[in-house]
C-alpha cells in the first residue's frame, strides 16, 4: 500500500471521526439561537377568534413554550397532536402559546376548528413578534424559563418527549448548549 495515500486518507478521515465523536450527544433538532439566555422579547397579542390580548409578561412565574406556527405548513400539521397532548398533560405551571406566522384568522380557526385547540393562538399583525424572536420559518417553538429566560429553541416538529425534556429544563434553569 502507498504510504502516501494512507497518510492523505488519515488526514481526511480523523478530524471527520472527532467532529462526529464531538457531536454525539447533541440533540439534531435544537438550534443555536443568539437569543438563547437572554430575556425573552416582550409581546401582547390578540387571541384567534378575538378576546383580551395575551402578554408575555403576564405569564411571569411559569414555563412558557411558544410555538410559532402556519396552517400552510405540514411539519406544524405534524406537531399539532403533540403539543396539544404536551399542553394538556404538563399542568398549570407550564402554558402553551402558538404565534400564527403569515397566515389568515379564517384559515387559523377552521384548522383549530377541525384539529383542537388546547391552548391560545395569537395573531402576530405585522410579523412584529416574529422578527422580535428572529423566526425564519416554522415551525419554531421557543422554551422560555419562569424567569423569563429563553432556555431553548427547536426549528423542527416536536414529539411529546422532547417537549418535556425542553420544559424540564428550562423549568430547571438550564441554558442553551448541548446536554
Amino acid at each position: 500500500m502507498n504510504r502516501k495515500v494512507l497518510w492523505v486518507g488519515l488526514l481526511v478521515v480523523v478530524p471527520l471521526l472527532g467532529l462526529l465523536v464531538a457531536n454525539m450527544g447533541r440533540d439534531p433538532h435544537r438550534v443555536d439561537s443568539p437569543m438563547i439566555g437572554k430575556p425573552a422579547p416582550p409581546f401582547s397579542l390578540k387571541p384567534v377568534g378575538g378576546g383580551e390580548a395575551v402578554s408575555l409578561e403576564a405569564l411571569r412565574g411559569k414555563t412558557v413554550v411558544l410555538n410559532f406556527w402556519a396552517t400552510w405548513c405540514a411539519p406544524c400539521f405534524e406537531e399539532h397532536g403533540e403539543l396539544q397532548t404536551a399542553a394538556r398533560s404538563l399542568g398549570p405551571e407550564v402554558r402553551f402559546l402558538g404565534v400564527i406566522y403569515e397566515d389568515e384568522e379564517d384559515r387559523v380557526r377552521d384548522f383549530l376548528k377541525q384539529q383542537g385547540q388546547a391552548y391560545p393562538s395569537l395573531l402576530d399583525d405585522g410579523g412584529k413578534a416574529a422578527i422580535a424572536y428572529g423566526v425564519y420559518g416554522v415551525p419554531e417553538t421557543y422554551f422560555i424559563s419562569p424567569q423569563g429566560v429563553i432556555s431553548s429553541k427547536y426549528a423542527q416538529p416536536l414529539n411529546e418527549a422532547t417537549i418535556r425534556k425542553a420544559v424540564g429544563e428550562a423549568q430547571a434553569g438550564m441554558v442553551g448548549g448541548s446536554r
